[in-house]
């Protein structure tokens, strides 16, 4: 008679133990939360508009998200991305909205819930909404303009709440800066951003760049002149990624343009 052997610490089977625990344990979790969560979509589906975060929490409750979810906050996060993925191909603005809420809720520590929700409701839920009122071909330009500033607003808002967890990710503000800057063209609130993000740890050389660039843009030529100069100034030698060379470039445009005497140059 043969004996079989397990081997309990193979990773093979541990794996599969963990699968099978995380697979009753989310049915047992889905049971649990039908009774809070069925109130929840039912608020979605009742209403078209948008829906604000706090009807999602008065339905669902954020001690029951919390407290019952637990460590699997971040694996239902997941599925909900999957969920709101459906609604934006769908192009359900009220559920895209309440699942972005809710996916940012359920893991806040997730910056690319909160850019790309924020992304959604800045340059998708624009469109949708003027096509829903008869296309841009028919709209009023007013009417586009104030639906843009109206979505751009909602995604302010959500990348401030972001920014409660994040106040240091360069990534957040920099999101901020282009909403004002390709889609409400408001070149002076977006060369404010470019500025803060660019002062932040971490952030991408370019955002030094697009700043001195929207200066220009607004005709501010001696403040770029200036910016640029004691930017080139702290950018290391040898990274590509600098473009220590394109900085002096412009530079010595501005120079050009501000008639500035050879003694005087940089």
């Amino acid at each position: 008679m043969s004996t079989l052997n397990l081997d309990l610490k193979h990773p093979l089977l541990l794996r599969s133990l963990k699968f099978v625990a995380v697979v009753v344990l989310l049915g047992a979790l889905a049971q649990v939360m039908r009774p809070v969560e069925q109130p929840a979509w039912e608020a979605v589906q009742a209403r078209r508009s948008e829906l604000p975060l706090s009807q999602i929490e008065g339905a669902l409750g954020q001690g029951v998200v919390f407290g019952v979810l637990g460590g699997f906050r971040t694996i239902l996060a997941d599925f909900t991305w999957i969920r709101l993925y459906v609604a934006w191909e769908k192009r359900e603005a009220a559920e895209l909205d309440a699942l972005i809420r809710l996916v940012t809720t359920l893991d806040p520590d997730s910056v690319y819930f909160w850019v790309n929700g924020a992304r959604m409701l800045a340059y998708d839920v624009p469109h949708w909404r003027m096509d829903d009122a008869g296309g841009v071909q028919i709209l009023p330009d007013a009417r586009q303009r104030a639906i843009a500033e109206e979505q751009a607003q909602q995604a302010f808002v959500l990348l401030a709440q972001a920014r409660e967890f994040h106040p240091n990710e360069p990534k957040l503000d920099l999101e901020v800066a282009q909403i004002y800057l390709n889609r409400l063209q408001d070149y002076a609130n977006a060369a404010k951003w470019f500025r803060q993000a660019s002062e932040m740890p971490g952030a991408p050389y370019y955002a030094a760049r697009t700043y001195a660039k929207l200066l220009r843009v607004q005709g501010l030529d001696q403040q770029a002149y200036d910016f640029l100069k004691q930017l080139h100034q702290e950018l290391p030698d040898g990274d590509p990624y600098a473009q220590k060379n394109i900085v002096l470039e412009r530079i010595r445009g501005l120079e050009a343009s501000l008639a500035i005497p050879e003694a005087l140059r940089y």
